[in-house]
This record gives structure tokens, C-alpha cells and sequence, in this order.
């Protein structure tokens, strides 16, 4: 399953222009355990792999007793290998997405190896929709050949062996995966490939995302309530334990694809808004006063000026600190004539001057690099334009994509 969470939205990217400084470049994202970095993609296996590597374990150790009765304790030992190599299967899907990405110049932040598979963070999205489909595709395709692959590779061993047994169980996971991930709906590549196709028909890439979300939704529903019931039909044939499991991992998996559409939809409108959201029309007026200035005084001319925000200057009338707005909150009326603004300010590290220029995804990624809870805002030549609170700027991308 391939998935789109980088730069530019859901399923996302940079510009910048003019001569002002190019925002901090934001760290890379880390994700579990480092396995390598193939291509130049880091590759994570995160703690929940080790969940679902027992799990497949345990089930299919029990599976191999009916089988192989002759391995005693030892088939837990092949059902692990089962898991890693399948795991291994998971990664190769993964690395297709990867490749592709990287043909067409997408970026790619890293790969994920988890509880349901694995996630490719692609940094962009296609700006055709015919690269989008090949994107998703490809995935699945790899599953496809791994699945014959390993067909090929079972007619020259026995079915009762050790090899056997762990080329089929490989064959018919590969399998499963593909014919699972090609389902039509968001956040599965046949998601994917539909939205690709819906954008294609319509040109419009917000058509297809939505008309992918809403095949997701409708395939979670359809997980929740049809595992359950093709578990409770085969009851016969199975322990209740089983049966159990199957409704617990049906619930998870429909919750994953329901978030992973819900998130799709949200993240597309984002995209639609996101322009429009501009640090200059966000930042507050703010006042300029020294550090041992009563914070009395300061609100009092914050007041008068009709500011929201109160900036420390040194001697020279250099910006050095935003006094934060929390801090202030937590000094009783009856103190702040008292206590000075200087403790309540935090330094103006590099990354908390923002150019008022700043737009859409730069502003993002800029935010993103040094979480803080004001900014001060700067005009080309220095000079201090306002504050940018981050909760303006979230309350504002929050009232935009909920107003689509």
C-alpha cells in the first residue's frame, strides 16, 4: 500500500520565489527500527511488526501441526521464517511504489514496515493521473509476479515438506495482498488507481479523491460486517478462539480503512485551501518593550495599540524574544504589574523568524521544522512585521477545509 503524507497533502509539495531565505529544511522523519536505506530511502520496521510477526507465528505454527505433526516445537521456528519472508514479500511491494516515485521525481521520505503491511511515504503527488494509476499499480503487479514466482518454485518440491508448505503459504499471501490492495477504494492502491481514473474522466483530481474516500468508507463496512459473517459460516470448522480473532482483526482493519479514506478526503481539501493561507494575513500587531518591562505595562500598550502579541527588544531596539501567550495566561491580574516580561519570553531561535512572505506549504514546512507556539514574523529587510500564533494558523486551516 503506497501512501502520499509528505509536502504536499494527503496523497502533497514546495515552491518558493522571490530573494527571501529558503525555510529550515524540517528533520527526517523516524519510524521504528532502521533496517537500511535502498535507493536512499530509509526503511523502518515498527514495533508493531513484532505484534503481528507473533500473530502470524502463533496461527500459523498452529496450522503446520495438522500439517507437519512430525516438527513438534520446531514449526514455531518455520512459522516465524514464514513471517519474516512474507514481511520480505511486503517489502518488495513497497520498494515498486519506491522506484516508480523516484522515476518521476515524487521523492520519497521513507518506508514503513507495520501491523497491516507497509506504507510508502511519497513526498508529492503525480501531476498526471496516468502516473498516479501506474504509481498505485505497480505495487500490486510485483505481488502478482512474487505470487507466481513462488508458484514456479513449488513444482520442484514436495507439498508435505518444510519448503513446501512455506512456498505455498508465500504463494497465497502474495496472492491475497494484491487481490487485497487492488479493492477500489482509498487508502488501498486500487483506491488509488480508481481516484486516478475518476481524475482522468472529470479532470479534476479533488472528483477522484472524493469518489475514492467514499469506495474506502464503503469498503471498511463492508470488511466489518462480511468478515465476521464468513467467519461465523465456516464456525464449524473452526475454534471459537479463531472465530474471535477474526472479528477483532476485521474491526482494526475496517477502522485503518475508514481513517485512511476519512484521511485521504481531508488531507485533498487541505491541498484545495492551502494556498490561500498567507503568514501576513495571519500575524498579529504586535508592541515592542525590554525585558524588564512589568507585564502590566506591556498589556496595558499592547491595549492601546489594539496588538495581540508583545515582542522584547534589546538596548539597540532589536527584536529578542516573544513573550508567550501561555505564560502570560498563568500570571494572576493581581501580579502582572510585579513581574517582568523577561522571564515569560521565549529566545527568537533562527527558526522562529518567519518572512511575512511565507505561503501554503513553505509556511507549513517552516512551522514544522521548529514547533513553537508564537513566531515572530519579519518583513525582507528585517524589520518586525507581527506575531504568527500557531494556533491562528491551525484554527484558520481547520475553518478553511471544514468550510469545503
Amino acid at each position: 500500500m503506497s501512501d502520499s503524507r509528505g509536502r504536499q497533502t494527503s496523497d502533497q509539495p514546495p515552491h518558493g520565489g522571490g530573494t527571501r531565505p529558503a525555510p529550515p529544511r524540517e528533520p527526517e522523519p523516524r519510524g521504528g527500527i532502521l533496517m537500511g536505506r535502498p535507493f536512499g530511502v530509509p526503511i523502518y520496521v515498527t514495533p508493531s511488526w513484532f505484534i503481528i510477526a507473533a500473530l502470524i507465528t502463533w496461527v500459523f505454527g498452529g496450522q503446520l501441526d495438522r500439517v507437519l505433526p512430525e516438527l513438534g516445537a520446531a514449526r514455531y521456528l518455520v512459522a516465524f521464517s514464514f513471517a519474516v519472508a512474507f514481511y520480505g514479500s511486503v517489502l518488495v511491494h513497497e520498494l515498486a511504489h519506491t522506484l516508480v516515485a523516484l522515476r518521476y521525481k515524487l521523492g520519497v521520505r521513507r518506508i514503513q514496515l507495520q501491523f497491516f503491511g507497509g506504507v510508502s511515504e511519497i513526498e508529492k503527488e503525480a501531476e498526471r493521473p496516468w502516473r498516479e494509476f501506474w504509481l498505485a499499480f505497480v505495487g500490486p503487479l510485483l505481488s502478482l509476479v512474487l505470487g507466481g514466482v513462488f508458484y514456479l518454485a513449488l513444482q520442484a518440491v514436495e507439498l508435505s515438506t518444510v519448503p513446501g508448505v512455506l512456498l505455498t503459504g508465500l504463494m497465497v499471501s502474495n496472492l491475497v495482498v494484491a487481490a487485497f490492495n487492488l479493492l477500489p477504494g482509498l487508502p488501498l492502491d486500487g483506491g488509488r488507481m480508481l481516484r486516478a481514473v475518476v481524475w482522468a474522466a472529470t479532470g479534476r483530481p479533488m472528483a477522484g479523491t472524493v469518489a475514492a474516500a467514499w469506495a474506502g468508507r464503503a469498503l471498511a463496512v463492508a470488511v466489518l460486517v462480511g468478515l465476521p459473517l464468513i467467519s461465523s459460516a465456516r464456525a464449524l470448522d473452526r475454534s471459537r478462539t479463531d472465530t474471535l480473532v477474526d472479528a477483532v482483526l476485521a474491526a482494526v482493519l475496517a477502522a485503518i480503512i475508514w481513517n485512511g479514506a476519512t484521511g485521504a478526503l481531508r488531507n485533498a481539501r487541505l491541498k484545495e485551501v492551502l494556498p490561500g493561507l498567507r503568514l501576513r494575513d495571519l500575524a498579529r500587531r504586535a508592541v515592542e518593550v525590554t525585558a524588564d518591562t512589568p507585564l502590566g505595562e506591556a498589556m496595558r500598550r499592547a491595549h492601546e495599540a489594539q496588538a495581540g502579541a508583545v515582542v522584547v527588544v534589546d538596548g539597540r531596539g532589536e527584536p529578542i524574544a516573544i513573550v508567550r501567550e501561555s505564560a502570560v495566561r498563568s500570571v494572576p491580574e493581581h501580579r502582572r504589574p510585579w513581574v517582568a516580561v523577561g522571564p515569560l519570553a521565549r529566545d527568537l531561535e533562527p527558526g522562529l523568524r518567519l518572512s511575512a512572505d511565507l505561503a501554503g506549504e513553505d509556511l507549513l514546512r517552516a512551522v514544522r521544522a521548529t514547533p513553537a507556539g508564537e513566531y515572530l514574523v519579519v518583513e525582507e529587510d528585517g524589520r518586525t512585521y507581527g506575531v504568527a500564533s500557531l494556533t491562528d494558523i491551525e484554527q484558520r486551516l481547520t475553518a478553511a477545509v471544514a468550510g469545503r
